[in-house]
């Protein structure tokens, strides 16, 4: 079996934030999508200390479709630099598990 990871983004509205999910569903690239939101960020950009608001939008995915998935996020995201990380699962239910894998579209 693939080994399920998360991957996660995080994005300026919450209807890009829906957009993007449905594309990630649509094309089979996450077998889940949540968004959570709002959320403040904090962080350094072009020299200065920015406080957005924004969207946390979290992928289950598999390890195998990890790059389809990024390919698709900057495709989609509205920033010019996207954050894009990916977590491993080191557990879970294995009736879930493999219910994502079986989601994921990895071609």
């Amino acid at each position: 079996m693939p080994q399920v990871i998360v991957v996660q983004t995080t994005i300026d509205s919450r209807a890009a934030a829906e957009r993007l999910a449905e594309a990630i569903i649509h094309e089979g690239r996450g077998a889940c999508v949540q968004i959570a939101a709002p959320i403040m960020s904090v962080y350094k950009w072009e020299g200065k200390i920015q406080k957005e608001e924004e969207y946390l939008v979290s992928v289950k995915t598999t390890d195998q479709a990890l790059s389809l998935l990024v390919e698709l996020i900057r495709q989609l995201h509205t920033y010019d630099v996207p954050e894009i990380i990916a977590l491993p699962v080191i557990d879970g239910g294995h009736d879930y598990l493999s219910w994502v894998a079986d989601q994921v579209n990895t071609q």
